[in-house]
């Protein structure tokens, strides 16, 4: 299917990584990663939503999906956001996807945030030409919920480069690619482990809960690039969540596609 092979190049690869050479091997299973990745955004099933903004797609069981499908155009999705935001009426709070136009670090978002309710933020170590985790953190106090998800980030990563480690210690016979895909593998889960213990500038999208007039609030905000409103949400665990990340400014592609290296860098709050 079209939505797994997208979000197998964007979701989660050093976690699937790691389990796809446990069960085989060296080889890569990107089906495999695909299916880690649903199972780490907590539980949550997954979709794509197209910047000409259909909701769902009827075999997978009224899935809603919220941000860009990869090869969408980041323009026409932050223009849709806008016209939406522009078009609410009433008073009633609503749902949307509010994405940033840099990373963030925990004590930055409360201002940007100010008057609407948290349900999860969106983080990633912005490594150059890197594919990191994207982690989806429980956030309903700010910054107390961040730092604290970001510390418990900060142990699994750990646990990881070790895990990454080990097996490197049992590949004795393997092909050198493997190896080295071992040795990579740790090196960049070291590097999240630290940035998250300290913090850090990695958090480049929320979801919130308010009134048209506080979502405009933050919209107008310098720290947003985008606020989009989910008008049609059912239930959040069927809802799935793609915003775009700081450096993509024409087309969503796969980090380690991109032409540049990515020029931000994460540092401690």
């Amino acid at each position: 299917m079209k939505w797994l092979q997208q979000l197998d190049q964007r979701l989660l690869p050093p976690v699937g990584d790691v389990l796809a050479r446990i069960f085989r091997g060296a080889q890569r299973l990107r089906v495999f990663t695909a299916v880690v990745g649903v199972v780490a955004v907590t539980a949550t099933l997954l979709a794509v939503h197209r910047s000409e903004r259909p909701r769902s797609d009827p075999s997978l069981g009224d899935v809603l999906g919220v941000g860009v499908a990869q090869g969408a155009s980041i323009p026409a999705y932050v223009q849709a956001g806008r016209d939406e935001l522009a078009a609410l009426t009433g008073d009633g709070p609503v749902y949307a996807l509010v994405s940033f136009t840099a990373y963030l670090a925990p004590d930055r978002l409360a201002p940007v945030l100010a008057d609407v309710s948290v349900s999860s933020v969106f983080a990633r170590l912005p490594l150059p030409r890197t594919q990191t985790e994207l982690v989806r953190l429980g956030a309903y106090r700010l910054p107390d919920d961040v730092v604290a998800a970001m510390d418990e980030t900060a142990r699994r990563k750990t646990e990881e480069a070790s895990h990454y480690r080990e097996l490197l210690a049992r590949a004795g016979g393997a092909s050198s690619e493997t190896r080295d895909m071992y040795v990579s593998g740790a090196i960049v889960a070291d590097k999240e482990a630290t940035a998250y213990s300290e913090h850090c500038s990695c958090v480049y999208a929320a979801v919130v809960h308010a009134p048209p007039a506080a979502l405009r609030a933050v919209a107008a905000r310098p720290e947003t690039r985008v606020v989009d409103p989910i008008t049609d949400l059912q239930r959040l665990d069927r809802t799935v969540f793609l915003p775009p990340l700081p450096e993509q400014t024409t087309v969503a592609e796969p980090v380690s596609e991109w032409a540049e290296p990515a020029t931000a860098s994460p540092g401690p709050s």
